[in-house]
């Protein structure tokens, strides 16, 4: 967990001295230093606080590392949580890249998979998939590739890699198109997509095969979408 140096890293950004921003908190310096410096937890409603005074939800000053990010990625935090939390500007993904700084394509086996829904926000998990590159894809995209399993989604067989874009604005989905979903209780799917966000904040996914039935997700069930862009035969294994 990284609450600890993301506060005193927020704090910094701000040019604010601990004695300002523990009475912003309606708090004591003391208290705040230990919270910097891993002494004591915030409670609940102090955590709370904390999020709502930098505009940065829980979750990320939880998980998320803010000090590995790019400056404009942190940027786009501050300037809004609601925004940050629709997925309309920014999403945090972790990403490994080449020699010449360019994003790998890493590749999520079937073997990876189960590990890939723990370990999608941990770079080090990341950084020990396989890798490669497709020098006729957009190097300003981040893209990933994953191995489907079973036959609903035919004509795509069984063990088959999808390459897919990842998409930071989920309500850019568009419906009919395949994407790979990843949700909390069922990790990584393949289906075609319908997007009810608006109305119900939740996503219909459909099967190729119809032997298999449409099934809703919960959009705050959702940890990551791609777009699926081309495949690959079992070979790339």
């Amino acid at each position: 967990m990284y609450l600890s140096s993301n506060i005193k890293f927020l704090r910094k950004r701000k040019n604010f001295s601990q004695e300002e921003m523990a009475l912003a908190l309606e708090s004591k310096r003391s208290v705040l230093n230990s919270y910097e410096n891993n002494i004591a937890s915030p409670p609940i409603d102090m955590a709370v606080r904390i999020s709502d005074y930098f505009r940065i939800s829980l979750d990320t000053l939880l998980r998320i590392d803010l000090t590995r990010l790019p400056e404009h990625k942190v940027g786009e935090l501050e300037r809004g949580l609601e925004d940050y939390i629709k997925g309309k500007y920014l999403r945090i993904i972790a990403t490994t890249t080449n020699s010449d700084n360019i994003d790998n394509i890493e590749l999520v086996s079937e073997k990876a998979r189960a590990g890939y829904t723990a370990g999608y926000t941990d770079i080090q998990f990341i950084s020990e998939l396989p890798q490669f590159s497709l020098p006729f894809l957009d190097k300003r995209k981040k893209y990933r590739s994953f191995q489907i399993s079973g036959d609903s989604m035919l004509p795509i067989q069984d063990k088959t890699y999808v390459t897919c874009e990842y998409v930071e604005d989920w309500s850019s989905l568009k419906d009919g198109l395949c994407y790979v979903i990843l949700t909390k209780e069922d990790g990584i799917v393949f289906k075609r997509v319908y997007n009810d966000i608006a109305k119900s904040k939740k996503l219909v996914l459909i099967s190729n095969n119809p032997i298999y039935k449409p099934y809703e997700v919960n959009i705050e069930d959702v940890l990551e979408i791609w777009k699926y862009i081309m495949d690959h035969s079992k070979t790339l294994d």
